[in-house]
């Protein structure tokens, strides 16, 4: 069995890391992958990707600037006629087996990806399969992208309509799920013939280049998937190029709500589709006649699951009266018992947060929340670890107006407010302009659809707190986006409608 480890360091120092031990040495990338080939940076320049646990350098990775996005676009815009064109089961079966290269190299793909973002082991391998399943899925969907026989209102005509793909598109994804977040756009893309340019978040990017490489591996042809690298400067000349350039028909993009409007608005210039999986701010609500024990298994999950940076995780948990010191005992002993450190140690559960900012703004929440009357049950401040490693932290009496309460907190601290009325809760829920998803734990059949029907969310979990599968439709409504990305609907987002009127029949 591969050893998977990172030289031992104090927060802060720098150097390469070169002690992955990796069992594929050739997954690890730090090149762009323009038209099937890895390629240097503009002028040879890059910059660093570092590992969020120690501070370490993983990779200097290459720039890329406007001109070299512009070529990645047209190897795309070059590749499509032929991709399109390609039998859908021939299709098909790259995207199969490119899925099974991931799941081969598991090992390998999670190594990179807890050096790069920090997560444990075994959640990050849990992702390299949750982002396999995307191929998977859209490999068997490629063969169903049906169109459609109408009936006519005259005898002489009839009228059909096809499904096509859009074109070239674009995939700008995040930081928090390097792998899943790019074969979850990748994957329909490809499925029904368009071509794609990913850019990956500066952060993460040595995920997306390793699956570059798999999808050498499996067959995908040069210039159908495309990765344009760049740091925190750069994004905004890559996306520009995305956003601008007529020859991208669609673009898809998972991040913040204000970055997906500033998307938005730059593509209404070029009327190009766009899909846009936004920020959250997730209730989480216990009824009194809520299984205690389900509730807190479900309230891990949903909170703390990589390290609280997720755009599905709970963000204001709301516990009837009747139940609250019960769950609240509970849900304590139970965040007391996570391990907290480098996501390649032994029984680690909670990783370090993604950079500086991230670590200040959960710093700014916990101390808004306690300044506005909260109480801490557990953590409540930085880790012994120090860097960006944050105590699992659970608090009590937040206010509804604390900022914790108002917008994602993306961290491992989750905060209890009492309350007491169905109807009101539900107000409390709908209080916000985010809609991606909510959480409620109850075993009454009948309030399972009366408050599943009134939460404003384009996602609802019913006593589970994970709803993520390839199989059903994941996105927001209000200001958590546009479009469905996952299950047989997530074709659609991929495709153009062309109604065919034949006469003279």
């Amino acid at each position: 069995m591969t050893v998977h480890k990172l030289a031992s360091l104090k927060f802060g120092q720098t150097r390469v890391v070169n002690s992955l031990n990796l069992a594929d040495p050739k997954l690890f990338h730090s090149q762009a992958f323009l038209n099937g080939a890895f390629v240097d940076g503009v002028d040879g320049r890059t910059f660093v990707v570092d590992n969020p646990a120690t501070g370490a350098t993983l990779a200097t990775v290459a720039i890329c600037d406007a001109a070299m996005t512009r070529q990645a676009i047209e190897a795309a815009a070059a590749a499509f006629p032929a991709w399109s064109k390609r039998p859908s089961k021939e299709r098909s079966a790259i995207l199969r087996k490119w899925a099974e290269l991931m799941v081969a190299n598991a090992d390998d793909l999670a190594a990179i990806m807890s050096a790069e973002h920090g997560k444990p082991l075994a959640e990050a391998k849990g992702e390299v399969t949750y982002g396999a399943s995307f191929l998977e899925w859209f490999a068997e969907e490629a063969r169903r992208v049906d169109g459609s026989v109408i009936t006519t209102p005259l005898t002489d005509r009839r009228l059909v309509v096809l499904r096509q793909p859009i074109g070239v598109t674009a995939g700008i994804t995040p930081w928090n799920f390097p792998c899943a977040m790019i074969t979850r756009k990748c994957a329909p893309a490809l499925a029904v013939g368009c071509t794609i340019v990913i850019k990956p978040a500066e952060q993460t990017p040595l995920s997306a280049l390793a699956l570059a490489e798999l999808a050498m591996r499996a067959g995908v042809p040069a210039g159908v998937f495309n990765i344009v690298t760049g740091d925190v400067d750069d994004a905004p000349i890559i996306g520009g190029e995305l956003t601008s350039n007529p020859i991208v028909k669609k673009l898809s993009f998972t991040g913040s709500t204000e970055i997906g409007k500033l998307l938005t608005r730059q593509c209404a210039d070029t009327m190009k589709k766009v899909s846009m999986e936004l920020g959250g701010n997730a209730p989480f609500i216990v009824f009194d006649d809520a299984d205690v024990e389900a509730a807190v298994a479900g309230a891990l999950v949903a909170k703390y699951r990589n390290t609280g940076q997720a755009c599905t995780a709970a963000n204001r948990f709301y516990v009837q009266a009747g139940i609250k010191d019960a769950f609240a005992k509970r849900y304590g002993e139970e965040v007391a018992k996570y391990r907290v450190g480098e996501g390649t140690g032994e029984g680690v559960t909670i990783g370090p947060l993604i950079d500086d900012a991230a670590i200040q703004k959960v710093r700014a929440h916990v101390k808004d929340a306690l300044d506005r009357g909260a109480s801490v049950l557990v953590g409540g401040s930085d880790h012994e670890l120090g860097g960006r490693f944050f105590q699992p932290t659970l608090l009590d009496g937040v206010p509804s107006d604390a900022l914790m309460c108002q917008e994602e907190t993306f961290g491992p601290v989750a905060g209890l407010t009492t309350f007491t009325d169905e109807d009101d809760v539900i107000r409390l829920a709908n209080d916000t302009p985010y809609g991606l998803t909510a959480y409620f734990f109850t075993r009454d059949h009948a309030r399972v659809w009366r408050v599943a029907e009134a939460l404003e969310s384009g996602m609802v979990a019913v006593n589970t707190g994970l709803l993520s599968t390839a199989e059903a439709p994941f996105g927001g409504v209000k200001e958590s986006g546009l479009g469905r990305e996952g299950s047989r609907w997530g074709i659609d987002d991929w495709t153009e409608l062309k109604y065919i009127a034949m006469a003279g029949l």
